[in-house]
């Protein structure tokens, strides 16, 4: 298949590069290598092509017409809370009208069978009731998680006005090998990189806020089976299980053998409260689920760290 990677030099969309690489793909990345995003230039394979643009920009309509993919694995995004809630227009010119410019050329080209969308678990905010799935109301509380919704709905209309299908991603918190340690969002990569320099941490709120914590590889497998399955549904993604911040400190001391001082911070504005996600429904439609679990996730991503350290050192 022919395939546009939007992201695709960043975090999560790097490694569904090398995934569809590895099945004999051929892909083509876009990255405007925001500074704040995580794209890097030293993650792009040698096998992909790589166009260095924003997906906001009219000029994209010529890299779909030249290239003419048939799926678009769209993970381009302003992928920070904390961004987002200091700048709700920024989120939503990157994550609405950008995600309206990929679906505008996609149609246009009429080569795009489908759209893969990177959603997100934030579209819930915190609900009544665990574990959440895809009849848990969306009540976002961030406007990242209002743009992800958003983008849902503009995915609808497209595959009812245009029949452009799609399959949307609502994401836990994902992790793993070429997170930003440096950024604003990835607390496991976050901590990982001040352990590594020891230096102390800062845990917002009371440390006790949960997330559900997905291992990248485990979602580049997600992303490889959603090109042939899930056409027009939503799925929620995750291991089914809740760890908070505290948890993840504690873990990653007894992996480094190091415990960093911790300085207490407030409530970040449009933090929710928990996260835990029943994939059942990936299950189902998509034969996925979770293999990779936290604590060899962790060591995984905290090996892989401590190699780039000692390179560059």
């Amino acid at each position: 298949m022919r395939i546009i990677v939007t992201g695709g030099a960043g975090f999560i969309g790097s490694h569904i590069v090398d995934r569809y690489l590895e099945l004999g793909h051929d892909v083509v990345i876009v990255d405007s290598l925001w500074s704040h995003g995580g794209g890097r230039r030293d993650n792009v394979p040698s096998q992909a092509s790589f166009i260095h643009t924003d997906i906001r920009d009219e000029g994209l309509a010529r890299v779909f017409s030249d290239f003419r993919p048939e799926i678009v694995c769209h993970h381009a995004a302003q992928h920070s809370v904390a961004i987002s809630s200091r700048d709700p227009k920024y989120d939503a010119q990157v994550n609405v009208l950008g995600l309206v410019n990929v679906l505008e050329a996609s149609v246009k080209t009429g080569s795009v069978k489908k759209v893969i969308y990177a959603s997100s678990g934030a579209t819930y905010g915190t609900p009544k009731k665990f574990p959440i799935d895809e009849d848990t109301p969306q009540r976002p509380e961030s406007p990242y998680g209002i743009t992800k919704m958003v983008g849902e709905h503009y995915l609808r209309f497209y595959k009812k006005e245009h029949g452009l299908d799609f399959t949307a991603l609502r994401y836990g918190n994902v992790y793993g090998p070429r997170q930003d340690p440096n950024g604003e969002a990835g607390v496991i990569a976050i901590f990982i990189g001040r352990f590594l320099a020891g230096q102390g941490v800062r845990i917002d709120w009371d440390g006790e806020q949960t997330r559900d914590y997905v291992y990248v590889g485990d979602i580049a497998r997600l992303n490889e089976l959603a090109l042939e399955r899930g056409g027009g549904e939503c799925y929620a993604i995750g291991t089914g299980k809740k760890t908070s911040v505290n948890q993840i400190y504690k873990a990653l001391a007894e992996i480094s053998g190091f415990e960093a001082p911790v300085e207490h911070g407030p409530k970040r504005p449009g933090d929710a409260r928990d996260a835990q996600f029943n994939s059942k429904l990936a299950r189902k439609e998509l034969g996925w689920e979770a293999r990779v679990s936290l604590l060899e996730g962790m060591r995984k991503t905290y090996e892989y760290f401590k190699e780039r350290t000692a390179a560059s050192a």
